[in-house]
């Protein structure tokens, strides 16, 4: 088992190794189905449940499943819990589960889910696979709210469309027109505006980096000030 605490857990999965951002994993679903924060928030949240799911099986059984069968295993896991998402969806959501279509069953196959599952989950104990699932879920659902939010405002408008698909009822008049009901923006809708939008946020990221690490490295280098205490050993004659 690693040494790997809850913080570095916490900072791995929403910024320093976020799924989207930085290893660049389930960008099909991305990039398809993040023209609103509605189908964005749908397909997020069924995610981080899959990734909470599987990650928890995976870590109570990894000392029980023979290496030969590892892999297969962790895709019947990660398959059943889609099924259960898929299943809540159609239950509560159907109408978003409509527009979401193909991409929700595809969540089986998105890079991100396996690879935690491989590379952490069957490597650490329950609480923290369960925790690195919660905080890479929600690393990948932020980026997808984020990219949903800025396609729906620059591409049509608008903010909240469609939310009572998620919520119900309560959400039917939370939609805002910041730009009035005639605006349109069409590249930024359609699959191109996805990638611009993603490069500006990866772009971002790699900003903030660059000014964190120049931040420290000054005040790693700088003098400190003041007077220092010099102690002294031997005889002084």
């Amino acid at each position: 088992m690693s040494d790997t605490t809850a913080r570095e857990v916490t900072e791995n999965g929403l910024w320093h190794n976020n799924p989207a951002l930085v290893q660049l994993l389930g960008l099909c679903p991305l990039l398809a189905v993040s023209s609103t924060m509605a189908n964005a928030l749908g397909l997020g949240l069924a995610t981080m449940m899959v990734l909470i799911g599987s990650n928890t099986i995976v870590s109570l059984i990894r000392n029980h499943v023979n290496d030969a069968v590892r892999l297969p295993v962790f895709v019947i896991i990660i398959a059943t819990f889609v099924t259960c998402a898929e299943l809540l969806m159609k239950a509560y959501t159907y109408d978003l589960y409509q527009i979401l279509g193909i991409f929700v069953p595809l969540i089986v196959t998105n890079c991100a889910i396996l690879g935690r599952a491989e590379a952490f989950a069957s490597k650490n104990n329950v609480s923290l696979a369960a925790l690195d699932g919660f905080m890479m879920g929600m690393g990948f659902l932020l980026v997808l709210v984020a990219l949903g939010a800025i396609r729906e405002l620059l591409g049509q408008g608008t903010l909240f469309l469609d939310m009572h698909l998620l919520f119900g009822p309560i959400a039917a008049n939370w939609l805002i027109q910041p730009f009035g009901p005639n605006y349109s923006f069409l590249i930024i809708v359609l699959p191109p505006g996805a990638f611009l939008v993603t490069g500006l946020l990866i772009a971002l990221k790699n900003i903030i980096d660059n000014v964190l690490r120049t931040r420290a490295d000054e005040s790693r280098d700088k003098p400190i000030k003041g007077a220092k205490r010099v102690r002294t050993t031997g005889h002084i004659s």
